[in-house]
């Protein structure tokens, strides 16, 4: 009999820490301020700076959640702008050759889309018909972390996130992406966690390849609810 016991207690153990996908999504979102919480925002405003090159460019970003999103950067006095509203994108880049507002499709289109969106794929991987699977845990730079691979509806793109076990936020998302012309691996670290209104905003955001940085979202400001003219989203 006491073999037994002694024989049930590792299994019990691992029973009690058994997670599914959808359970660590929970927590996740629910640490972050809930997802009906987040839809119930209507527009919302960031104000910071990213850092490119050596350069920290001053950047806004507007959005009505769910619908439209529009990014400004000053890059030494020339705009940088990318917006998207109901389906359609347009972006103005002069260092990429867009003097002026020129259409955008395909996988860049699809990026902007989901900026337009306060709620994540993952928080909301149900209504928008992704796939999610629980790849087990990982530790990333020290911290153990759930692994979670969600494979996207559209277009079939495989993203990977990585959450704390310990206090259940975001470490960092992983995904594959078209730089110069190849498919490169960029990694998304996030920190400076602050709350507004009862949600919660990583207030720092660094993309890395090859571990060097490619640039790095620096918000100072997080406005929830203000006024967004939508003729700022027109082409």
């Amino acid at each position: 009999m006491k073999k037994l016991f002694l024989a049930l207690f590792p299994l019990v153990s691992l029973l009690t820490n058994a997670q599914t996908a959808d359970e660590v999504i929970q927590k996740y979102t629910a640490a972050m301020g809930g997802l009906d919480a987040f839809k119930k925002v209507q527009t919302a405003k960031f104000t910071g700076t990213v850092s490119v090159r050596g350069y920290d460019l001053p950047m806004t970003i507007q959005i009505i959640n769910g619908r439209a999103m529009r990014s400004d950067v000053d890059a030494m006095g020339q705009a940088v702008i990318n917006v998207y509203k109901d389906g359609k994108g347009w972006a103005v880049n002069p260092f990429n050759g867009m003097e002026t507002a020129t259409d955008v499709e395909g996988a860049e289109l699809l990026n902007l889309k989901a900026q337009a969106s306060l709620v994540n794929a993952l928080m909301d991987n149900k209504s928008q018909g992704h796939t999610v699977e629980l790849q087990g845990q990982e530790a990333v730079e020290g911290i153990t972390t759930w692994k979670i691979k969600l494979t996207t509806k559209e277009d079939g793109r495989i993203v990977f996130y990585y959450i704390s076990n310990a206090d259940n936020y975001l470490i960092k998302v992983t995904n594959t992406r078209e730089i110069q012309g190849q498919e490169t691996e960029v990694e998304t670290w996030f920190s400076d966690l602050k709350e507004f209104a009862g949600l919660k905003f990583y207030m720092t955001r660094t993309q890395k390849t090859g571990g060097q940085t490619l640039q790095t979202i620096a918000y100072s400001n997080v406005e929830l609810n203000v006024p967004v003219d939508e003729k700022i989203f027109d082409k």
